[in-house]
């Protein structure tokens, strides 16, 4: 363990990062987590939970049956009885033991139903909620965060509603109703018991309370080497070129052994738990049979002496039955500090309120397609520069503007702007003569469709591709006519089933300019009159990125087209033209006025087209 710790650096904003998730052992460890649950159970899950209730108390019944026969046998061995009443009793534990199997089988089914049902229901919830999250809330939480949330925090939810519904009901009966059958039992096997239990339910909370800050650290190193995981697949290709596997290895391997650091301190804390509930059975066992053997050889009379033995086995019986209940009981504690953290990470995002909010209503707008910013300005959070600073401009309808500037002076937050990515710090953006912030958030996203710098593909066939509207409603001819538009029909109709051909995981088997010429596509054929095409050009080659610049001007010319580009050719047609520099308008006209009256923009143009 020191070699593991000498190879994890000391700094830390990664320690800030645990500390500052752990639970505060505030009133969210008492009943936040319980109640979380129970808030996001259906109603049918609720009633289901009544049945699961019977079936429990049917199985304690016939568990608790058991004991009773055979303290009848062990009298009738010792008394000579009949081998028929022996074996009546025999047959009866055993009928009892298959209708506690079959009311245990039940109750199980349907507890597994209500864990499934709770998992499929949070899942739904997060996915909602992160649709409706910013640019902003997705930096916040991160990716890595989110996945982990979704996935291996539901399903710790998941498993512990399995298993605590079992628990909460069964472990209650069952210690109160064997707790009752023993009431008339001897004082010192009753003592015995009860010291077991209050020994095993103290250490158990004792290490239960020392667990929470490892299990709180867990989840959170689980996001840092999903990262870590994720970055390296994903970046595979670019490690390899630049021969840095041993460095992007050495990052993976200190987030695992931070996360093999942590689970070793765990075991060592809770390694006691997986023997304790056997040794104080043992111990209780043996407690009892010490007993027993005292109490029978003081007795006096052999009656009684053959009396005190059946109820010694029965008491053994019953108490070992009590002492199963407080082992569910504490085995439920010893698993809520894990549900704990998983229920306040995924409560976390479903609570969150994003950064960005919609109005549940406002206007429909004039639906003509005309665009404004009026002295927009913009800073990214946790940033002291302004990205944009008094922007202005306007596009009417069907026209084109061209958006040009060097990198980072902010063409793409014009964009993330638009479709309220983020909201202005300052000023105003006009879509249709209203402003941005007025409208719903399906009007808002009807009215553009936007295509951004690298260019997404979903797994499907090109038609799900292209007919991007969720119910399949474009014809054939609209998707083709889209795909001509963005100069992709001929590679489509190259492909071995046209439309129908099928495309691999993010793109797989297409080339980058395939790829930016579908999404292009699937912006067309969605029929907005707002066309956003944020350097969606960036992997055509020349005679292809003017051959499509030129369809858009002229198979579209009632939509409003927006070309976010550093190429000159790109947007050199555009009936506007808006040059960006360091986040300020520095100039505003068509090609020939901006050559004239603008240094930055003919500047551009004699660096890309020698003058």
């Amino acid at each position: 363990m020191n070699q593991i710790r000498r190879l994890i650096p000391p700094s830390s904003a990664g320690r800030r990062n645990v500390n500052r998730d752990a639970p505060d052992g505030g009133p969210f460890l008492v009943q936040g987590a319980i109640q979380t649950i129970t808030k996001y159970l259906s109603g049918r899950d609720r009633l289901l939970i009544v049945p699961v209730v019977l079936f429990v108390v049917v199985q304690v019944y016939f568990d608790l049956k058991i004991p009773e026969y055979m303290q009848s046998i062990t009298y009738s061995l010792q008394t000579g009885t009949t081998l028929e009443s022996i074996a009546e009793s025999g047959l009866m534990m055993v009928l009892c033991a298959l209708m506690s199997l079959a009311a245990s089988l039940c109750a199980g089914t349907l507890i597994a139903y209500i864990g499934a049902s709770l998992a499929s229901r949070l899942r739904s919830e997060m996915f909602d909620q992160v649709q409706r999250f910013s640019s902003e809330d997705v930096s916040r939480f991160s990716v890595a965060s989110l996945v982990t949330r979704s996935t291996n925090d539901v399903r710790q939810v998941q498993l512990f509603v399995s298993t605590a519904l079992q628990t909460v009901i069964k472990a209650p009966i069952l210690a109160v109703w064997a707790i009752l059958k023993i009431a008339g039992g001897g004082w010192q096997w009753t003592l015995a018991t009860a010291g077991c239990v209050v020994f095993l339910v103290a250490a158990i909370s004792v290490i239960t309370y020392l667990s929470v800050k490892y299990f709180s650290r867990a989840q959170i190193l689980t996001d840092s080497l999903n990262r870590e995981t994720r970055e390296s697949i994903l970046g595979s290709r670019v490690v390899r070129a630049y021969n840095a596997e041993e460095f992007q290895g050495k990052k993976f391997q200190r987030a695992s052994e931070e996360m093999l650091d942590n689970y070793m301190g765990l075991f060592h804390v809770r390694f006691p738990l997986f023997m304790l509930p056997s040794v104080v059975s043992n111990f209780l066992t043996m407690a009892i049979y010490w007993i027993g053997a005292i109490l029978i050889s003081s007795a006096g009379e052999a009656d009684t002496q053959m009396r005190l033995f059946s109820d010694m086995i029965a008491f053994s019986s019953y108490g070992l039955q009590v002492l199963n209940a407080f082992v569910m009981i504490a085995d439920f504690i010893r698993d809520y500090p894990r549900v704990i953290v998983s229920v306040r990470r995924v409560e976390e995002v479903i609570s969150a309120v994003p950064s960005v909010e919609f109005p549940g209503d406002g206007p429909e707008g004039s639906g003509e397609g005309t665009v404004e910013f009026r002295d927009v300005t913009f800073r990214y959070p946790g940033t002291s520069r302004n990205a944009l600073d008094g922007v202005s401009f306007s596009v009417g309808p069907g026209q084109t503007l061209g958006i040009i500037g060097r990198t980072g002076c902010g063409k793409s937050t014009v964009a993330k702007l638009m479709q309220r990515s983020y909201d202005v710090s300052g000023g105003q953006i006009l879509i249709d003569g209203e402003d941005v912030r007025s409208y719903r958030r399906g009007v808002l996203k009807g009215k553009m469709a936007y295509v951004p710098q690298e260019a997404v593909i979903f797994s499907g066939t090109v038609r799900s591709n292209v007919d991007f509207s969720g119910d399949g409603s474009r014809s054939d001819g609209e998707v083709w006519d889209a795909l001509g538009i963005a100069q992709a029909e001929g590679f489509v109709r190259s492909m071995p089933d046209g439309l129908d051909s099928e495309i691999g995981r993010q793109g797989r088997g297409l080339s980058g300019g395939q790829m930016q010429r579908l999404a292009i596509a699937r912006a067309v054929c969605r029929g907005s009159r707002i066309l956003v095409l944020d350097d969606s050009f960036s992997a055509l080659d020349m005679s292809t990125d003017l051959a499509l610049g030129r369809a858009l001007r002229e198979r579209l010319p009632d939509r409003t087209k927006i070309v976010i580009s550093q190429r000159v050719r790109s947007i050199m047609g555009a009936d506007v033209i808006v040059v960006l520099e360091d986040g300020r308008v520095a100039g505003i006209g068509t090609h020939e006025a901006l050559m004239e009256g603008c240094p930055v923009y003919a500047r551009i143009v004699a660096t890309q087209m020698g003058g």
